[in-house]
C-alpha cells in the first residue's frame, strides 16, 4: 500500500484474501469524503450475498455502510444510497452496465470519487467476454472519476498474471502479491466403466460409501448429471436408513433453495451432507469446511480442478482430499494428466482475446444509450481510448460504427448518433446488460413453491413425464407454454433433464501430457486397481509406436477398414483441423476426448496435404460457414450483428487456432503401427 500501483493478491482458496484487501483499504480511505469510496465487483450475485456479511462486519467497527447493488438486492436500500452516496458498494459487472446505460447521472453521483475497486475471483473473468466487458466498464468508471481509483484483483489459480494485469488496465503499473503456500492434496483415482447413458451402479454404491459419513461436494461436469447423482444417492440412503442430506446445487435450482443449501452447509456442525454441484460452488462462496471433494470424470482445465479441490481442507493444517471417479479410460487419463501437470507447477495460461469485435459493438451501443447522443467521432474516440479494445484499429472501429448506422442499430440525426429502430429492440431488454448467452427456460413449481427451471425445449416438457430437479423426482402435471411454467408433483422414479451447454476447451499441454503418460513410464498419483488396469490396457494399445518427440510424433493405427490418427492437440487446434479437413471434402469422424480422427483406409500424408492447401482460402470457407450455418456464430451473443468481414475475424480468433493447426500439420511426423483387432 506504500505505492499507487494496482495490485493482484493471489493465494489459495480460503486463505483470507478478502480481509487482506479490505483491512488496509478501510484503514487508508477517509470515509468522511462524499460518494462511494470503495467498489467491490464480483462475478456472482451469490458471492456478493455471501461476502456482504464479511465486509459489513469489517466495516461495522468504522461505522461505514455497506450496500448490495444487483437485480435481487433491496430497492429501498439502493434508493437510500442514491440520496446519500456513502461507504462501500458490492456489485456485479451487469449491474454496473445497467446503471451506466439507464441512470448515467446516478453512476456519476455514486462513483465520481472512488478510491479503490476490488475485483473478487478475477480469474473467473479472464479470457472471457465478461472479462472484456469488465475491462471496458473499468475504463468507463474511471472516466467518471475525478482521480483514478486503484484496483485490487483477488485471485486463486492463475498460470500467467499478464492477462489479469491487462484487465485491470496496465501491466507496467500492476504489482502481484503472491502467496505460493499450497495445501497438501490427498488424491485417489477410481474407475468404473460406463456401459450405458446412466451412471454405473457400482460407481454409485462405492460413491455412497465414500460420502455417507462425510461433508462432501461432488462435481460432475453437467447440471443433469448433478441431478442424477443427488437423486440416486438419496435413494440408496433411504434404502439403508441413512441420512437425508443429499442436495443438488446449480444455476437451474431455485435461488432460495440454493441459499438454503449454502446456509445449511455453512452452519451445520453435526450432520454429514453431500452436495452435487456445478461451478456455482467452484468459486469462493463460503459454505464452511468440507471433508472431501469428489470429481466425476475429467475437468476441462487444471485451474478448475485445483479450484474445486481447494474447497476441502480449508481449516489450518488440514489436507485437501480428492476422490476422482472416471467412467471412461480416456477421461481417467486426462484427469491424471491434469494432476501430474499441476504437481509439476503448471496451470494453463489464459487466452487473451486480442480483437473482441463483438464486445466492442456491445459497448458502442451501451455508450450511445449512456450518453443519449454523441457524434460518430466522439464514439470512435471513446472506444479507441478504451484499453479493452487497444488492438482494434481506429479504422475498424469507424467501419463498425458506420455499419451499425446502415443496419438501423444507430440512427444519425443532425450529426449525432442515437439508438436506431433495430437498436431499440436490442438495448431495451434486461438481457442487454450481459454479454453471455442465456437460454430461455421453463419455471418449475410444485404448488406455490418454486423448484427451479429447465431449458425451453418442448420435447422435454411433456405432461406425465418424470424429471430430476433440485435433488428430487417430479412428475409433470401441467405445462403452460405461453407463460413458460411447469407444474409438478413428487414422483418415485424419473430421468435427468437434458441441459444444454458445451464443455470448455482443453489446453494442448494437457493432451501432450496424456501422450507422455501413454508412451513413457511416468510416475502417477495413487490410482485404484481397476484404474491401473484401465491405464495398462490403454498403454498396451500404444505399445510399439516409436514416439521420441512429444511435440511432433503422432501415432496412426491402421486397422482392416479404417485408420485412427491421434493428434493429442488442444480443443481449438483439433477444431481447426476438423474444419480444414471438412472444407477439403475429406470424410472423417473426430472424437475430441480421444483427440482422434477416424478415416477410411487412405494415404494420411495426402489427407494432411489437402488440409494444408485449404488454409490459403480459409476466409472463403469461413464465409460459407457463416452464411449457410445458422449456428456458426452462436458462440457470440452480439457477433451476428457485425459486418461479415468482422464475423469471420471473430470466428477465427475465438473458435479456432488455424496458425497452430497449420504449424502442427506442416511439421507432424506420422508414426504408424499395423493394428489388427
Amino acid at each position: 500500500m506504500q505505492s499507487e500501483d494496482h495490485l493482484i493478491l493471489a493465494s489459495r482458496t480460503a486463505s483470507g484474501k478478502t480481509e487482506a484487501a479490505f483491512l488496509p483499504v478501510l484503514s487508508r480511505v477517509d470515509f468522511n469524503e462524499p460518494g462511494v469510496l470503495v467498489l467491490y465487483i464480483s462475478p456472482l450475485i451469490a458471492l456478493i450475498n455471501d461476502q456482504f456479511f464479511r465486509v459489513e462486519e469489517l466495516c461495522g467497527y468504522l461505522d461505514v455502510p455497506v450496500t448490495k447493488w444487483h437485480g435481487e438486492a433491496n430497492r429501498t436500500l439502493k434508493e437510500n444510497l442514491i440520496k446519500n452516496p456513502h461507504g462501500v458498494v458490492l456489485i456485479t459487472p451487469e449491474s454496473i452496465e445497467a446503471m451506466l446505460v439507464n441512470r448515467a447521472y446516478v453512476a456519476k453521483q455514486l462513483f465520481s470519487n472512488l478510491k479503490f475497486i476490488v475485483i473478487d475471483e478475477i480469474h473467473a473473468f479472464l479470457g472471457s467476454d465478461r472479462g472484456t466487458q469488465l475491462q471496458s466498464l473499468l475504463y468507463r468508471l474511471q472516466t467518471l472519476n475525478k482521480t483514478h481509483a486503484r484496483i485490487i484483483g483477488l485471485s486463486a489459480t492463475i498460470g500467467d498474471f499478464n492477462p489479469a494485469k491487462q484487465l485491470i488496465g496496465s501491466i507496467e503499473s500492476t504489482t502481484v502479491l503472491r502467496d505460493n503456500t499450497a495445501k497438501p492434496i490427498d488424491s485417489e483415482f477410481k474407475y468404473f466403466k460406463k456401459e450405458s447413458a446412466a451412471i454405473p451402479l457400482d460407481l454409485l454404491k462405492d460413491l455412497y460409501l465414500n460420502v455417507c459419513n462425510n461433508k462432501v461436494l461432488i462435481f460432475p461436469n453437467s447440471r443433469g448429471l448433478a441431478e442424477e447423482i443427488a437423486v440416486k444417492l438419496l435413494k440408496i440412503s433411504q434404502k439403508v436408513n441413512g441420512h437425508p442430506y443429499y442436495f443438488s446445487h446449480h444455476s437451474s435450482v431455485d435461488k432460495e433453495l440454493r441459499e438454503y443449501i449454502e446456509q445449511f452447509a455453512k452452519t451445520n456442525k453435526r450432520f454429514p451432507f453431500t452436495i452435487a454441484c456445478t461451478s456455482t460452488l467452484e468459486l469462493g462462496i463460503d459454505i464452511g469446511s468440507v471433508d472431501k471433494v469428489v470429481q466425476i470424470d475429467a475437468t476441462y482445465s487444471i485451474a478448475s480442478l485445483i479450484q474445486r479441490i481447494g474447497r476441502s481442507g480449508r481449516r489450518e493444517n488440514e489436507t485437501s482430499n480428492l476422490s476422482l471417479y472416471a467412467t471412461n479410460e480416456w477421461s481417467l487419463l486426462q484427469s491424471i494428466a491434469c494432476m501430474t501437470l499441476y504437481q509439476g507447477g503448471f496451470v494453463e495460461p489464459v487466452t487473451f482475446i486480442e480483437r473482441p469485435y463483438d464486445i466492442l459493438l456491445h459497448q458502442a451501443m451501451a455508450l450511445v444509450r449512456q450518453l443519449s447522443e454523441c457524434t460518430p467521432d466522439e464514439l470512435v474516440q471513446s472506444l479507441s481510448e478504451n484499453g479493452a479494445f487497444k488492438n482494434i484499429k481506429v479504422g475498424e472501429i469507424k467501419e463498425i460504427v458506420q455499419y451499425l448506422t446502415q443496419t438501423d442499430l444507430f440512427e444519425l440525426i443532425g450529426g449525432k448518433l442515437i439508438i436506431g429502430v433495430e437498436g431499440e429492440k436490442v438495448t431495451n431488454t434486461k438481457d442487454f446488460y450481459s454479454v453471455f448467452m442465456t437460454d430461455p427456460v421453463y419455471k418449475v413449481r410444485s404448488g406455490d413453491k418454486p423448484v427451479g427451471e429447465i431449458p425451453l425445449m418442448s420435447y422435454q416438457a411433456l405432461v406425465g413425464q418424470n424429471i430430476f430437479l433440485a435433488a428430487r423426482i417430479w412428475n409433470i402435471v401441467d405445462v403452460d407454454y405461453r407463460a413458460k411454467k411447469i407444474t409438478v408433483i413428487p414422483a418415485k422414479d424419473g430421468e435427468r433433464p437434458l441441459f444444454d451447454g458445451l464443455g470448455a476447451d482443453v489446453h494442448p499441454k494437457v493432451r501432450e501430457q496424456m501422450l507422455k503418460l501413454l508412451v513413457n513410464n511416468e510416475p502417477m498419483p495413487y490410482i485404484s486397481e481397476d484404474a491401473a488396469e484401465a491405464i495398462r490396457q490403454l498403454k498396451d494399445e500404444f505399445k510399439g509406436f516409436e514416439i521420441t518427440d512429444l511435440l511432433v510424433d503422432r501415432p496412426l493405427k491402421v486397422k482392416h477398414t479404417e485408420m485412427n490418427w491421434y493428434t493429442f492437440q488442444g480443443s481449438k487446434v483439433n477444431r481447426s483441423i476438423v474444419f480444414l479437413f471438412r472444407a477439403a471434402g475429406i470424410e472423417s469422424q473426430f472424437n475430441d476426448l480421444h483427440s482422434c480422427f477416424i478415416f477410411p483406409i487412405k494415404n494420411l500424408h495426402l489427407i494432411i496435404e489437402c488440409g494444408i492447401k485449404i488454409f490459403d482460402t480459409i476466409d472463403n470457407h469461413l464465409e460459407t460457414e457463416i452464411t449457410t450455418n445458422p449456428a456458426a456464430m452462436d458462440f457470440s451473443k452480439y457477433g451476428s450483428l457485425l459486418p461479415l468481414k468482422y464475423q469471420i475475424l471473430l470466428l477465427k480468433e475465438k473458435q479456432f487456432d488455424f496458425c497452430t493447426a497449420m504449424d502442427f500439420l506442416t511439421n507432424v511426423q506420422v508414426v504408424e503401427k499395423l493394428h489388427f483387432p
